[in-house]
């Protein structure tokens, strides 16, 4: 802190809690509370201060710093400034009046994210030159020279200090307990209106059109807010924005100028699931330029389209935004460029601008000069050659692909029971192609992942944004996690993934380091996926469901965007008829009253038990069953020739069957210590459809959803394990069958065999021995996709 700020400051400088070493009598280092009140803690710190700022000049502070190899030089107002070096990536901490906070970087992808309002300080006892011992104030700085004995700056800051909150109606937990929670971190519960910051309620309240206290609070202008303001606050350690938990207001936020990742998730989701795409793909013009309504097409020359979308996400500063550049060819008319750079969902205050070019030339050059002002890298390397060098605070190339993004090219509500009644297909089998051509299910796994930025096509990237670069680095500044290298190449979401998941693995690091590490992974990542709501990956299980699971899902969409196309095509007369045959899948329905289809039903009915999800209990019923052999695959009678078959359950989200009709499974991206990853790149099966249903992610109000069951052969060898395997690499090597054995197991004396000697663990649900396991069920893994 500068002197500046000691004097007056004093009282509002409160601590962030940090790791603290404990002395040997039990007591930490950095406490010299010795049972004093706040008030008394505060007082005697501004009396230090005042008392070193009357009593030692400018030239004695700098001797000080210097002695103790503390850098002494004036801040660009003359004042001397003690500067506290981070202990992630030792840059130096500035001080904004509330904490200190690194400046620094991680790497080219993301900024330091270390904040504390208790700055490292140095352990051993601070040396003092001569001129500072004959001083006035000698006697003060001895008695403070101990590490143990320094004046404390005060209690930490709380997160709810000065906020008089209101409570009313029925909340999740009691007006006790909040009122506790509310004290405890540093705010007052007041039971009148006067003088409160605002009155918190039930989500409820506007249902039943509000009390007379939520009345009364409207007319004095107080801001109503939900329960989660709460929550959010205390959770995230800082008051969260009122109007994004506003009750009263609609339950749309749009227009209030706050950007999606700043919103409570359930208001984003509303917002964004209502989102109309704005731009679909390579060829596709921007909405919000209105040129595609006059014929504006993207401007092409010697090959290149001018269409960029851009990412950028740095946590660190608080960053997390797109850009977009376009020329637009528009008939009888000159040439256009459109501009636009904001935060994602902040469309208020987004900087846009469309120009109109009589020179083409010029154009093209301003085009270019703009990609390098955004990136740091010039334009037609990118384009023709995909050379790119990620810079620090500099925008990422999201590589669209020349098609249409699903949730444009997919079949919108009214559409679809026009499209399935003029269908040539067999009416379920139409039913079928209905949902999986539809935008809805694509634009719910999408807004669920936080990938639904309507700004930018995630649905139509190019494989080599997905897949590239096999052996590009895990590269960052971060000493003591990964070397250094040449981050001169493009990388694929894949290889990121794949690369972060072996070094976490094998880092030794823990704490704050290991915290870093993670957090310039999740920037990384949310600027090569752009999400609307980024945040740090605490563990692998943040990795498994963000990370590889949200790879899995785009890289599935994708494909269905390939197959979906345009619904404005030419096939519009008969477009599921056309998709389906794009499919070269086998697909037939299983009539009701057929062997196959009853014994399936048991099947489903003796392994499933209802799943919780917060207070919704969800049980199973069948609608349909559809036969399929895709050509990718195996068929049946193929698989009747290996040893061991089994018939087990599959999850998958709806937006992932048409990749899984037309290629069959694929294995996990990756291996991860947690269910669904832990046995590696195989195809996870299990004898529960209980498990498989977890995968479906239906809701309440989408309640259907797709259960697939498969044969597969575990091989002659088959391992049992009852822990996550510590070397996956070596079963996928030698393809090996596994079984993961789980808490519960399908009771063995029901299972019977299926045509001649495929074997259904059908069976109720009971207890197994293995009451440790990490798994709920019992899983299968298969390693090579042509035994399933």
């Amino acid at each position: 802190m500068t002197r500046k700020q000691k004097v007056g400051q004093s009282k509002a400088h409160e601590g962030e809690q940090s790791p603290k070493k404990k002395a040997k009598n039990g007591k930490d280092q950095n406490d010299s509370t010795n049972g004093k009140s706040e008030d008394n803690i505060a007082k005697e710190y501004g009396e230090f201060c005042k008392a070193i700022e009357e009593h030692l000049s400018v030239e004695q502070m700098r001797e000080i710093l210097d002695m103790n190899d503390k850098d002494s030089s004036s801040g660009s107002d003359g004042v001397v400034t003690a500067k506290w070096q981070c202990p992630l990536c030792s840059s130096n901490l500035e001080f904004d009046g509330k904490r200190c906070s690194c400046k620094g970087f991680y790497s080219e992808w993301s900024s330091c994210t270390f904040k504390t309002r208790t700055p490292p300080r140095k352990e051993e006892p601070l040396k003092l030159p001569d001129s500072v011992l004959n001083s006035s104030v000698a006697e003060l700085l001895k008695k403070h020279q101990d590490p143990s004995r320094r004046p404390c700056q005060g209690a930490p800051i709380k997160p709810l200090a000065g906020i008089v909150v209101s409570l009313s109606g029925r909340l999740s937990r009691t007006h006790q307990y909040w009122k506790r929670e509310i004290e405890k971190h540093g705010g007052k519960v007041s039971s009148s209106f006067k003088g409160i910051t605002c009155l918190v309620v039930s989500p409820a309240e506007r249902e039943r059109g509000g009390s007379t206290k939520l009345a009364d609070a409207l007319e004095a202008g107080i801001p109503v807010v939900r329960e989660d303001w709460l929550l959010d606050s205390i959770e995230k350690q800082e008051p969260q924005p009122m109007e994004a938990y506003d009750v009263v207001s609609d339950p749309s936020v749009k227009g209030k100028g706050i950007p999606w990742n700043k919103q409570d998730p359930s208001e984003e989701a509303l917002e964004s699931i209502s989102a109309e795409l704005k731009l679909y793909g390579k060829r596709g013009v921007y909405k919000d330029t209105k040129m595609q309504e006059r014929g504006g097409q993207i401007f092409e020359k010697d090959g290149i389209l001018y269409n960029c979308a851009f990412s950028l996400c740095d946590l660190g500063r608080g960053l997390n935004e797109y850009c977009i550049m376009q020329l637009i060819s528009v008939p009888d008319s000159n040439l256009h460029s459109y501009y636009k750079k904001g935060k994602v969902g902040d469309d208020a205050n987004a900087e846009e601008r469309l120009e109109e070019w009589e020179n083409v030339d010029n154009a093209i050059m301003e085009f270019a000069r703009l990609f390098v002002e955004l990136t740091g890298n010039e334009f037609e390397p990118w384009e023709r050659e995909k050379k790119f060098e990620k810079k620090r605070l500099r925008f990422y190339p999201i590589d669209m692909d020349d098609g249409m993004d699903v949730r444009h090219g997919g079949l919108g509500l009214r559409q679809l029971g026009v499209a399935a009644a003029h269908s040539s297909l067999e009416p379920k089998i139409a039913y079928l192609m209905k949902i999986l051509c539809s935008q809805e299910i694509y634009m719910y796994a999408m807004m669920e992942m936080g990938l639904d930025s309507p700004d930018l096509p995630m649905g139509m990237v190019s494989d080599l944004h997905l897949e590239r670069c096999k052996d590009f680095p895990f590269v960052s500044t971060l000493s003591f996690s990964f070397s250094l290298a040449n981050n001169k190449l493009i990388s694929s979401g894949e290889e990121v993934l794949l690369q972060f998941v072996e070094a976490v693995k094998s880092m030794k690091e823990t704490g704050q380091k290991a915290e870093a590490v993670w957090s310039d992974y999740s920037q990384r990542w949310s600027t090569l996926l752009h999400s609307t709501r980024p945040f740090v990956f605490r563990d692998y299980q943040d990795l498994a469901d963000h990370g590889a699971a949200a790879f899995e899902t785009i890289r599935d969409i994708n494909m269905a965007s390939r197959l979906v196309g345009d619904k404005f095509g030419s096939t519009l007369d008969d477009p599921l008829s056309d998709r389906y045959k794009k499919l070269g899948c086998s697909v037939s329905v299983l009539e009701k009253d057929s062997d196959d289809y009853k014994m399936i039903v048991k099947y489903l009915e003796t392994t499933y038990e209802p799943v919780r999800v917060g207070d919704i209990d969800y049980g199973v019923s069948v609608e349909n069953i559809f036969a399929v052999e895709p050509s990718a695959c195996p068929s049946l009678d193929e698989i009747k020739k290996l040893p061991n078959k089994v018939l087990l359950w599959c999850g998958t989200r709806s937006s992932n069957m048409f990749r899984h009709l037309q290629k069959g499974f694929l294995p996990s991206v990756c291996s991860l210590p947690v269910p669904g990853y832990m046995f590696g790149k195989a195809i996870v099966c299990s004898d529960a459809a209980a498990e498989a249903a977890r995968y479906g992610f239906t809701s309440v109000e989408r309640p259907e959803g797709f259960l697939v069951l498969a044969v597969a052969s575990l091989g002659d060898q088959i391992i049992e394990v009852k822990s996550p395997p510590e070397d996956t690499k070596s079963l996928e090597e030698k393809k090996l069958g596994v079984k993961g054995l789980g808490k519960k197991k399908t009771d063995e004396s029901e299972h019977f065999i299926w045509k001649d000697d495929i074997k259904v663990p059908s069976g109720r649900l009971i207890p197994s021995e293995h009451r440790d396991s990490p798994l709920e069920y019992n899983e299968y893994a298969v390693y090579d996709p042509k035994k399933v």
